[in-house]
């Protein structure tokens, strides 16, 4: 639970801190005097969006900081470590600072968080409920969620694998949309792949071939210039005129060396070097004469090279830049021309598909709209019985959980559910109201036409009672539920907070002193003014300042003599509903 909440430079609030321990605590003060600034507060811990307006005039940044008692709380301390923090005693510091231009920072343990993980971290911790939540609840997506919610992990459950087969049923019908569409296409496009494939066929062209045969066209082409070249070459090395040539020379010098190897071992080693050098120029001469007698001009084979490699360059100018490119390509539309001529088979399998999906999600959507009734029938028994509590005791709740038979809705074919077709939606089959009827005889009407003021803000929290039972966090935040009530409503909405509180910590921002006379702390928003800025501070009260609070909420004095007995009356009654004597 929130053990303190420390507040500097927040709307009016300059610095304040509020120590919060367990049971019902009540924050009240007069308009203006910055009420609303807690509940802020909470919702920037809880992740909320910063609003730089709401820094205090004059100030740089505004910081909100939140003690959290984490000792029962291990998934938290871990989930803060995870986030890099740290709890110290067994306690864990949130804060949340809001820089007067605008930027935000957060900060979990001691570490800087980002806000979604400072959101992620502390949503568990707290459930705020304002009177934001009464026009919301009136919404039938909102009474759906609230029901689903008040339908814990057995909902939850079904819930998730309805949409999750929702979401599958979507993508099969979305491609089986596409194919069937893109059939045109698609016999366009297999026809363009059976022409290339087939004019590569024809051709037949091997991995490396047209590099190969430029080889050839170019060795064929000049095949006169080349046996010129290489006869000559061979002359040169060994010539049968009787000309000087390469190997002529070589021997002689080896002759002049030879006559003196014998005075001198570095002439007898160059007389050896020019030995191996005549036997590799004879060599040599031997296969330049082999390459000259070997080339021969051979028209008909140019002929058939040329032809060869135009056909090759008439692939390769449609399919790749070379050959293996163009097998490439060969094989790539193979395997896509299969997946085309398949297009019936695959409109097939995805219908079938698609049918037995629709027959799953059936299922689920009927086991889903069981689940909420069975549920409907629970919350609005509890919230029946939370109204008598709160001074209605004729009124009763009805939530409607039916369906919608027909037509397509948003282009979606009607399930087949039970027998019946029935539009469906991300959600379900299920459409959810909540109906009152607010004395005996009187027909159930929905809330936003069968309520007063005072009656909706009784139905409202009375549905948050019930749904805050069934919510694992530890503290609870109501902001001015209670808006449109008064006298012995009052008394009784006062007394089922009390009642909550003694399982949860609570948090009652109120202007009702029929609701803080039930607090176990009772914390004063106390304004002041030096005329030209107005600050605002936070203090508990001890007995004697509850007493002067509430007799200023009474009668707006707080040392009216009448005022001040009412008030210690209304304590008194507080005191013996709660069993304190």
């Amino acid at each position: 639970m929130l053990e303190e909440l420390r507040i500097s430079s927040l709307g009016v609030i300059d610095s304040s801190t509020i120590e919060l321990g367990p049971g019902l605590t009540v924050i009240t003060g007069e308009t203006g005097a910055g009420k609303t600034m807690i509940v802020t507060a909470l919702g920037l811990l809880l992740g909320g969006r910063a609003d730089a307006g709401a820094v205090r005039k004059g100030a740089k940044i505004a910081r909100v900081e939140g003690v959290v008692d984490a000792r029962a709380l291990p998934d938290f301390v871990a989930a803060t470590d995870e986030a890099g923090g740290e709890a110290e005693d067994g306690r864990v510091l949130l804060a949340r600072t809001v820089a007067a231009e605008g930027r935000s920072r957060a900060f979990a343990g001691g570490a800087a968080v980002p806000i979604s993980t400072l959101g992620e971290l502390s949503a568990p911790l707290v459930a705020v409920h304002g009177q934001s939540d009464q026009h919301r609840l009136l919404q039938p997506r909102a009474q759906r969620e609230a029901l689903d919610r008040f339908g814990g992990a057995a909902v939850d459950e079904l819930l998730s694998g309805y949409t999750d087969r929702y979401r599958q049923l979507g993508a099969v019908e979305a491609e089986l949309e596409a194919v069937r569409t893109s059939a045109r296409e698609r016999v366009r496009e297999a026809d363009l792949l059976r022409f290339g494939l087939n004019e590569i066929e024809a051709v037949s062209p091997a991995v490396g071939e047209d590099i190969a045969l430029a080889a050839e066209e170019s060795r064929l082409g000049f095949a006169d210039t080349l046996r010129t070249a290489a006869e000559q070459a061979r002359e040169a090395l060994s010539s049968e005129e009787g000309s000087p040539d390469a190997l002529g020379a070589a021997s002689a010098a080896r002759r002049l060396l030879d006559s003196v190897r014998e005075h001198d071992s570095e002439a007898a080693a160059l007389a050896d070097r020019l030995a191996e050098l005549t036997y590799l120029l004879s060599d040599l001469a031997a296969d330049v004469a082999s390459y000259a007698s070997g080339i021969d001009t051979d028209p008909a084979r140019l002929a058939a090279v040329s032809e060869r490699r135009a056909a090759l360059i008439g692939l390769t100018r449609k399919y790749g830049d070379t050959i293996d490119e163009v097998l490439t390509w060969s094989e790539q539309s193979a395997r896509r021309l299969l997946e085309l001529d398949g297009t019936d088979e695959r409109i097939a399998e995805l219908a079938q598909q698609r049918e037995q999906l629709r027959a799953e999600l059936a299922e689920s959507a009927d086991a889903l709209s069981r689940a909420r009734s069975a549920a409907a029938a629970t919350l609005a028994e509890e919230v029946t019985a939370e109204l008598g509590l709160l001074s209605m005791p004729h009124a009763r709740l009805t939530i409607d959980v039916r369906q919608h038979e027909g037509g397509e809705a948003d282009g979606r074919e009607p399930l087949d559910v039970d027998g019946r077709r029935l539009r469906y939606g991300a959600s379900g089959v299920d459409e959810v109201e909540l109906l009152l009827a607010a004395n005996t005889g009187s027909e159930p009407r929905p809330l936003g036409k069968g309520a007063s003021g005072g009656e909706l803000s009784r139905v409202m929290l009375a549905v948050e009672v019930a749904l805050a039972g069934t919510s694992p966090v530890p503290t609870f935040v109501f902001d001015e539920v209670d808006a449109g009530v008064g006298g012995a409503a009052a008394v009784e909405i006062g007394r089922r907070l009390a009642q909550l509180a003694r399982d949860s910590q609570v948090l009652v921002v109120t202007h009702l002193p029929q609701v803080a006379a039930y607090a176990d702390t009772h914390v004063a928003v106390q304004k002041s003014s030096d005329g030209s800025v107005t600050t605002s501070g936070l203090s508990v009260l001890d007995d004697a300042g509850r007493e002067r609070e509430l007799s200023r909420m009474l009668a707006g004095m707080a040392e009216s003599d009448t005022a001040l007995a009412h008030a210690r009356e209304l304590l008194a009654v507080a005191r013996s509903a709660r069993g304190e004597g």
